[in-house]
C-alpha cells in the first residue's frame, strides 16, 4: 500500500498518535507500507505557523526529523500534478487539498484524511 498523508494526518502523526485511528496507526507502523508527505503539506504548515494559526515549531529540522521517524518520503510538486488540476472538479475549493488530491490521483496513492470533502473525488481515502 502507498499512502499520502493529508496535512492534518501528518500533524497528528508527529504530535501524539492518539488523534489517529487504530487502522491508520497500524499502517504507519507497517514497514511494508510506503508513506508519503507532500511538499504542499509542508508549505501549508509553514503558512499557518507564520500567521499564528498553527502552534507548531518553525524549524526545518523539526519536520525533517519527523519525516525520517515516520520513514516518509517527501513528494515534490511537479508539472503533472499541476496539470491534473485543470480536470479536477471544483467540489473542494481549498488549494492545498486540491493539489493533494491531484498528487494522489497522478501517483496512484491512497490519501490518509478525515476530510469528508475528499469523497467527492475519484481518489481512494482511508481514515
Amino acid at each position: 500500500m502507498r499512502l499520502l498523508l493529508d496535512t492534518h494526518a501528518f500533524i497528528y502523526a508527529i504530535n501524539p498518535f492518539e488523534e489517529l485511528p487504530t487502522k491508520v496507526l497500524a499502517l504507519l507502523e507497517d514497514p511494508s507500507v510506503e508513506r508519503w508527505v507532500s511538499a504542499i503539506s509542508i508549505w501549508e504548515i509553514a503558512v499557518k505557523v507564520r500567521i499564528g494559526k498553527l502552534p507548531l515549531p518553525s524549524e526545518r529540522s523539526y519536520y525533517t526529523r519527523h519525516l525520517a521517524a515516520l520513514n516518509a518520503n517527501l513528494l515534490p510538486v511537479d508539472a503533472a500534478h499541476s496539470f491534473a488540476l485543470f480536470s479536477l472538479p471544483l467540489h473542494h475549493k481549498d488549494p492545498f487539498d486540491r493539489l493533494l488530491i491531484a498528487q494522489a490521483q497522478t501517483e496512484g496513492l491512497t490519501l490518509v484524511t478525515k476530510d469528508p470533502a475528499f469523497a467527492a473525488y475519484d481518489v481512494p481515502t482511508i481514515w
